[in-house]
Order: structure tokens, then C-alpha cells, then sequence
């Protein structure tokens, strides 16, 4: 049986820690959700914030993290909302972007991913992954987060990214190619960086050192 590694994976997000954690899982490594607070900076390029953010709770945290930064990019809003994705999402949601998007016949867009890995006192490796698609006319399924229910992938079957199980969704999304370069790059190059006392603990049970460091 194929011996598995821990990687604290810093998020909060439960749909995209699933989506990951499978990706993970299939190349050997266990990635265990850690919900701490990330520091995110204002900028217009995804691996300037996910490695900013590794890089900041590796050295808080004192452990090797991995954070990750999504975002749509339309290209007929000028690739908006781009990185402010999630922002967007919670003040437009799914039928503010289709709003914009009303009389526009050229629906082309893309997500991107940025999974960006850091042990303290390293320097952040990032690893990107992206999907062509483009947007649907109305929202459809139930599945997924964020703009997954108007968002339907080329090479899919006409179907958005809601309306796939995360088994078929990993199968062409932006999350899975990055966290897949991810996965192969730690267990090949760095598996010694994943050897600390606190990647033998759960997210349930974390150290006491570490949930010190997180309030």
C-alpha cells in the first residue's frame, strides 16, 4: 500500500478542500485542511497572492502550507473578475455576472488556479492550472461553489462544473492540473519538507504549539 504524506492546506473553503484533497489523495499525500486565518494581499496577479499567503503562514504558523488562488477570467468583461473573484462573488453572485453578460454573444472565458507551496524560511513554489470554457445563460446544478453553476468547460459535455461530481469536475478543472503538479513536485523533489512533528497530526486534533499559534 502506498505510504501517505500530510500538507496542511490553509483554507476554509470546504468545496475547494475537497476537490484538492482528492487530487491529493490519488498521488499519495493525505492534505489535511487547516482553517487559519490567511493574509491576503490586493493584486492583479493570482501567483503573487497565493504565494504571499504561503509564504506569510509558513513563517506565522512555523510549518509547510500550501494556499491557493482561483479566479474567472471573462474575456469579453476584460477578464473580469479575474483575481477579485471571490470578492466579486459575495457582492455580484452568479446572476450579477450574467447581468453584465446580457446581450453578449461571445461568452469565452477561463479559471485559473495557483497552488503555491512554502516551508519557513523557503521561498514560495507556485504551480498553475487552467480551464477554457465559457459562460452559460442561466445558472444550472446544484454542485461546486462560487461561479461553477454558469461556468461549462470546452472539452466537458455541455454540462457546467455544479452539474459534475467532483470525481468528473477534477477530471478538467483548473484545481486539479495545479494540485496535480503540486502533488508530483512534493513527493519527488521536497517529500523531506513534508517530515515535521505537526504533519502527523489532524485538523481535529492539531498540536498545542499550533493552535496557540492560530488564535
Amino acid at each position: 500500500m502506498r505510504e501517505h504524506r500530510r500538507v496542511w492546506f490553509l483554507t476554509s473553503n470546504k468545496g475547494k478542500f475537497r476537490e484538492a484533497q482528492a487530487v491529493a489523495t490519488a498521488s499519495g499525500l493525505q492534505l489535511q485542511m487547516l482553517a487559519a486565518p490567511k493574509i491576503e494581499i490586493q493584486s492583479d496577479n493570482l501567483s503573487e497572492i497565493a504565494s504571499y499567503g504561503a509564504q506569510e503562514a509558513a513563517k506565522r504558523l512555523g510549518i509547510p502550507v500550501v494556499a491557493e488562488d482561483a479566479g474567472l477570467f471573462i474575456r469579453s468583461l476584460n477578464g473580469f473578475p479575474g483575481p477579485y473573484s471571490s470578492d466579486v462573488f459575495k457582492r455580484l453572485s452568479n446572476k450579477g455576472i450574467l447581468k453584465l453578460m446580457e446581450g453578449v454573444s461571445k461568452r469565452n472565458a477561463k479559471f485559473s488556479s495557483v497552488a503555491a507551496f512554502c516551508a519557513p524560511s523557503r521561498k514560495p513554489r507556485c504551480f498553475t492550472g487552467s480551464v477554457f470554457g465559457y459562460i452559460g445563460l442561466r445558472p444550472r446544478g446544484v454542485g461546486g461553489f462560487g461561479f461553477d453553476p454558469i461556468f461549462i468547460p470546452t472539452k466537458g459535455d455541455g454540462r457546467t462544473f455544479a452539474q459534475m461530481t467532483v470525481r468528473e469536475k477534477n477530471r478538467l478543472s483548473h484545481r486539479a492540473a495545479s494540485f496535480k503538479k503540486l502533488s508530483k513536485w512534493l513527493l519527488t523533489v521536497q517529500a523531506n519538507w513534508l517530515k515535521t512533528p505537526l504533519a502527523n497530526d489532524t485538523a481535529q486534533n492539531q498540536p498545542g504549539c499550533l493552535r496557540e499559534r492560530l488564535k
